[in-house]
């Protein structure tokens, strides 16, 4: 399995690990003389091979070799270790026994409550695609299953195949759904479908362009590289809508000009300001690449797809489409007022204006209002909202001092409960640590994978909220606080704060017993807080110990030392690995140390005799203080400070809410004494991170787009009221959210940073037509009157209110998808699509009917009244 490529690590859990153990009688050393020491040292030597060059015979070559390796415990029992008093040789059997036993064991798991099973964890390398390392591995199980021996075999306990293929398949099918929709809107607006082709070619053209860059980054398909091209779908086609538009109105109202001028002239008048819209909605993603830690790499993939999408989709408005246009679009063109829907809206449409230039200052008046009444205040926060992985992690907190055959009994209790859970189809259950260097889990952290059947199968009625309420109240084992959660967020909560819950309080001091009396009181002050499902202060001296003291003074009376009595108690008790078997392919330890008989309880130990050489040898418990005694079962330090923590589980609550609550719930109960301090760690902490980078990164990136509109339309006037659109488009997003109840977070961020370049275009697109219809008033340096200027209003805006439609619903109605999507990935999407799509309902609002009022106030000063 290691050599599978992409895999880093292979570490075994769970199961005994053979040992050759040598159990001496230290009567039996007493009696022949004989220390354990020269055991140690004779068992060593005697297990090696050696070379000797070779030997030449009758013109032949013989290398020569000393075997010398064990081959079992028969050979070591006859490694001789010296001569006793008699002169008879004394060998290892004659002081011990030589058996074969397990190794100290650090880590048990369970399959699916029905006792101890052996396991492993494949580790993948950094940067690998997960899905080809999966699907290896798996190769490689099936080749070497015909092999194993007769009733074992090898089951999947947890695969992370699953999770990607819904996913994706959640996102492949959303970006369908979006791309047919917009389709439609082309096609139901022009009522030309070679023209609606025309739009939507730019599609396929530009998602295939953005997945070839993202692939030659090396960035895989997933719920992000596949999110950025779903929110960015609707967008990509606002140019090649525009072109069109315009020109179907060349090709109306100029029949007998040529085509290719009109191609031409349609796509000169509108594409640059187009090329700098898509430009805008490009820049506007500049926040997200400036995320760090797992935020960053979370949703950076989503940034360079959306990105590469659009750019590509800017790139074909100015060199492809027009072509496309020249080619296509040719022969009867129905007129606008011909397609009912175009009737509809500008017969709709047209009072609207009318009214809004009549009653402009009641007009803004409102829209001021509007501005001032949003339940911003209202929402939750938290870092990410949960993303459904089709598989749950179960940690319940147990006392540090819990031994492996407590816990074995208690994680087999616990994963006979879930099975019994129509919904759970298998459950492997974790205490300890596997055999690696990566995972340092104490025998008390238990990390049990409950895999999910589908959601079709499960009871009517049952959410993963209600099956987790379910289990929680079945599991209230004594002594057992429980924590859930799912295995790749709990994973990477571990891996960027240390926390496995939602939430945790670090508590720094310089004194460990005073940090864990002040975690049990803010674990007593937070436990009755609305939003507490569990909490659990970790217990700094929660472990016990058996401590042996050795007394210099009591050593000194009999002519030994503190390092004789220490050497004992390393030998005698702990034991020592002296060397290695080698047995063809296999590998074993030897360990030297004293039976059990003698050192099973402390009285026995104190018995333990203690002497060097030819002197006196005294029982261990006339020279060392041997009690009992609490200490410090993990010593956690950060920044250089030992600390410790509370655990919490947030749950029907938002973590932002909670944490304002529970702090000033903490700051009242709790006394902090003099250089102790809290912080408020998981996700609450990226959280706050993530606000510090965004209040820097985000009024940076409006002015960049402020400086983009200057340079398009070259007038602060129209980049301010293009401007206009974005804390308009602010007041719908958040309307939605608010009734979805969806909270603040990361995506949702994300979905107000995209909204931002879009609700600009929206405004671009106006001022567009709004510029062409002064300037056909202005032509010949005239100064338009008063009544010209309405006119010129009215026109720009309510007559050419079919491209503004079509541009507003194909990002709108491309969005809804996501926002309806069902299954893994799509809680994500929707924190995305949410914001979008009620920004472009606000932002439209001001777009058709604001914007011409102030467009309007500022062309009127100085003309003619």
């Amino acid at each position: 399995m290691q050599s599978v490529p992409g895999v880093a690590e292979v570490a075994s859990l769970g199961g005994f690990v053979k040992q050759y153990q040598v159990l001496l009688d230290p009567a039996r050393l007493l009696a022949y003389g004989v220390t354990a020491r020269q055991v140690i040292a004779a068992v060593r030597g005697a297990n090696q091979d050696v070379g000797a060059r070779t030997l030449e015979i009758g013109g032949a070559d013989y290398a020569i070799r000393g075997l010398g390796y064990f081959r079992g415990g028969d050979d070591i029992a006859r490694v001789g270790v010296g001569v006793g008093k008699d002169g008879r040789p004394v060998r290892v059997g004659d002081i011990g026994r030589v058996t074969i036993g397990p190794d100290l064991r650090l880590g048990i798991a369970e399959l699916d409550g029905k006792g101890e099973a052996t396991g492993g964890v494949v580790v993948m390398r950094y940067g690998e695609n997960a899905l080809r390392v999966i699907n290896a591995v798996k190769q490689r199980i099936s080749e070497i299953a015909p092999s194993l021996p007769p009733g074992v075999k090898i089951v999947s306990t947890y695969d992370r195949s699953d999770l990607i293929h819904h996913s994706i398949s959640t996102l492949w099918r959303t970006l369908l759904e979006e791309s047919v929709i917009v389709g439609l809107v082309c096609a139901l607006f022009l009522l030309h479908a070679r023209s609606a082709l025309v739009a939507v070619a730019t599609l396929p053209l530009g998602i295939l362009a953005a997945l070839a860059i993202t692939r030659a980054l090396g960035i895989n398909a997933n719920i992000m590289s596949l999110g950025g091209i779903a929110i960015a779908i609707g967008a990509m086609t606002d140019a090649a809508i525009v072109m069109l538009e315009n020109l179907h109105k060349h090709m109306e109202h100029e029949p007998d000009r040529p085509h290719w001028e009109r191609v031409l002239d349609a796509a000169r008048e509108v594409g640059p300001a187009l090329f700098m819209s898509l430009l805008i909605i490009t820049i506007a993603f500049l926040p997200v690449f400036t995320l760090e830690d797992q935020e960053g790499r979370l949703f950076r993939p989503l940034a360079l797809t959306k990105t590469f999408a659009m750019a590509t989709a800017a790139l074909l408005s100015v060199t492809l489409v027009p072509v496309l246009m020249g080619w296509f679009v040719k022969g009867k063109i129905r007129a606008e007022d011909r397609n009912p829907v175009n009737r509809w809206a500008i017969r709709t449409y047209r009072p609207v204006l009318q009214w809004a230039l009549r009653s402009r200052w009641l007009v803004l008046g409102g829209a001021a209002a509007v501005l001032t009444l949003f339940p911003l205040s209202r929402l939750g926060s938290e870092f990410m909202p949960p993303l459904n992985e089709g598989s749950l992690m179960y940690m319940p907190n147990t006392l540090p001092a819990v031994s492996l055959t407590t816990q074995r009994r208690l994680l087999q209790v616990e994963d006979s409960i879930l099975m019994t859970f129509p919904e759970v189809v298998s459950v492997w259950g974790k205490a300890g640590r596997a055999n690696t260097a990566t995972d340092w889990a104490p025998m008390s952290m238990v990390e049990t994978v409950v895999n999910l059947k589908p959601e079709f199968e499960w009871r009517p009625g049952m959410t993963q909220e209600r099956l987790i309420a379910e289990m929680d109240r079945a599991l209230r084992l004594t002594g057992a606080v429980n924590t859930w959660t799912m295995p790749i967020k709990n994973r990477t909560d571990m891996l960027s704060t240390g926390v496995r819950t939602t939430l945790a309080v670090k508590i720094f001091g310089p004194d460990l017993e005073v940090i864990q009396r002040i975690g049990q009181d803010i674990e007593r002050a937070l436990a009755p807080l609305p939003g507490t499902a569990s909490i659990y202060a970790e217990r700094s001296f929660g472990g016990r110990y058996l401590d042996i003291r050795p007394d210099p003074d009591a050593l000194a009376r009999y002519g030994l030392t503190t390092g004789d009595a220490q050497e004992v108690i390393g030998l005698a008790l702990g034991g020592e690995e002296v060397t290695t078997t080698v047995e063809g392919r296999e590998r074993f330890p030897v360990q030297v140390r004293y039976a059990r008989a003698f050192r099973d309880d402390p009285a026995t130990i104190g018995r333990i005799l203690v002497g060097s050489g030819d002197g006196p040898q005294v029982p261990l418990g006339q020279v060392a203080d041997i009690r009992f005694s609490p200490g410090a079962a993990m010593i956690r330090s950060e920044g250089g400070y030992l600390y410790d923590q509370v655990s919490i589980d947030v749950r029907d609550r938002d973590v932002g809410g909670y944490v304002r609550d529970a702090q000033a719930r903490v700051s009242q109960a709790v006394q902090l004494p003099h250089g102790y301090w809290l912080r408020w760690s998981g996700q609450y902490e990226a959280l706050e991170r993530v606000k510090a980078r965004l209040r820097v990164v985000v009024p940076l990136t409006l002015g960049i787009i402020a400086l983009l509109l200057y340079l398009t339309f070259g007038t602060v006037a129209e980049a301010s009221i293009v401007m206009l659109s974005l804390p308009f488009a602010l007041v719908g997003g958040v309307w939605v959210m608010w009734l979805l109840d969806y909270n603040l977070s990361i995506a949702v961020a994300v979905g107000f940073i995209a909204l931002a370049g879009v609700a600009a275009e929206t405004g671009v697109v106006m001022l567009i037509y709004l510029d062409h219809a002064w300037k056909d008033a202005s032509a010949g340096g005239r100064r338009p009157t008063l009544t010209e200027l309405v006119a010129a209003v009215e026109h720009g805006a309510a007559t050419r209110v079919r491209p503004k439609l079509m541009t507003v619903l194909a990002i709108m109605l491309g969005l809804v998808p996501a926002l309806w999507s069902h299954g893994s990935g799509a809680s994500v999407m929707k924190r995305i699509a949410a914001p979008m799509v009620g920004g472009m309902v606000s932002s439209t609002a001001l777009t058709l009917v604001v914007i011409p009022v102030l467009y309007f106030l500022w062309r009127r000063r100085g003309i003619a009244q």
